[in-house]
C-alpha cells in the first residue's frame, strides 16, 4: 500500500492550479510564447506566465527603464535607470520566480522579428502601429494573438484567435489617425510622446491576459474571450462588447 503524507500537496508548485478540471499543465510547460512590451502591463504579464508554469517566452522591447516606470513595474529598480534596457530587466528578474522558467530578451523593434515560431502571442504596447504589426503577422502564421491596453483606470482585452475577429477589425477613424505615431516612455528619437494616465488597472489586464493564454495552451478555446472585454476600475465595472469580423479587413483576405 503506497503511504501519503500529510501535506503531500503542497509539494507541487502547481497543485492548486492543477485543480482547476480543464488546465493542461503539461501544454502550458511546452508553449512558446511571445510577450510583446516590456513595460508596467508586461511586467505583470511575464510575472504571471512564470508563475502560472509558462517556460519558454521571449519579451521583446526596445526602450530602456526610466525613473517613471518605477510605480509599476515589479521587475525594475532605481539602479536599473538609464542602464538596463526594459527587456533585459523582465527577463533576469522573471527567471528568478522559476527554476524551471526560460525567459529570453530581446532587445529591438517587434518589427525586427524575423521567425514568428510561437504558440501564442501577447501584446502589452502601448504603441498602435506596433500592435497592428503584430496582430496582423499573428493572424498571418494562424498564431493566437491576445491584445492588452490600459489608459489610467481603464482596460481591455482582446483575445484573437485563428479565423476570428482581429484587433484590425476593431478599428476605428481615431485609431488610424495615430498609426503613424510612435508611443514610447523615453521620447527618444520620436514625433509624439502621450503621458498617459496609469495605475495598478495593468495588474487586473494582465492578469486577464494569461488567464486567456492558460485557456488556448490548454486547447479550451470554447472558453475564451470572443469579443473585447473591456475594465473600468473607478466604476467597478466590467462588460463585454461585441466584435464581427471586418470583411474589408486585409488580415482576412489573406486568410481567403
Amino acid at each position: 500500500m503506497d503511504t501519503v503524507s500529510a501535506g503531500f500537496e503542497d509539494k507541487d508548485r502547481y497543485d492548486r492550479q492543477r485543480r482547476i478540471a480543464w488546465m493542461d499543465m503539461d501544454s502550458i510547460s511546452s508553449a512558446n510564447v511571445l510577450v510583446s512590451g516590456a513595460g508596467p502591463l508586461g511586467n505583470e504579464v511575464v510575472k504571471n506566465l512564470v508563475l502560472s508554469g509558462f517556460r519558454h517566452i521571449d519579451v521583446v522591447d526596445m526602450d530602456e527603464i526610466v525613473l517613471s516606470n518605477l510605480n509599476r513595474c515589479l521587475f525594475f529598480r532605481d539602479s536599473d535607470v538609464k542602464k538596463i534596457p526594459k527587456a533585459v530587466a523582465v527577463a533576469n528578474k522573471a527567471s528568478e520566480l522559476s527554476p524551471d522558467a526560460y525567459v529570453c530578451p530581446i532587445v529591438g523593434k517587434v518589427q525586427d522579428i524575423q521567425t514568428w515560431d510561437y504558440d501564442i502571442v501577447i501584446g502589452c504596447l502601448d504603441n498602435i502601429l506596433a500592435r497592428m504589426h503584430v496582430n496582423s503577422h499573428a493572424c498571418y502564421h494562424g498564431i493566437p494573438y491576445i491584445d492588452g491596453a490600459t489608459d489610467g483606470m481603464r482596460g481591455k482585452v482582446n483575445a484573437v484567435l485563428p479565423g476570428g475577429p482581429c484587433l484590425q477589425c476593431t478599428m476605428n477613424k481615431s485609431h488610424i489617425r495615430e498609426m503613424e505615431k510612435r508611443f514610447s516612455c523615453t521620447g527618444d528619437a520620436v514625433m509624439f510622446v502621450p503621458h498617459l494616465a496609469s495605475d495598478v488597472t495593468t495588474t487586473v489586464v494582465a492578469a486577464m491576459q494569461v488567464r486567456e493564454a492558460m485557456k488556448i495552451a490548454s486547447r479550451r478555446y470554447d472558453l475564451c474571450i470572443r469579443n473585447v472585454c473591456y475594465y473600468d476600475g473607478t466604476a467597478g465595472d466590467m462588460f463585454i462588447l461585441e466584435v464581427t469580423t471586418d470583411p474589408n479587413c486585409p488580415n482576412h483576405e489573406v486568410q481567403k
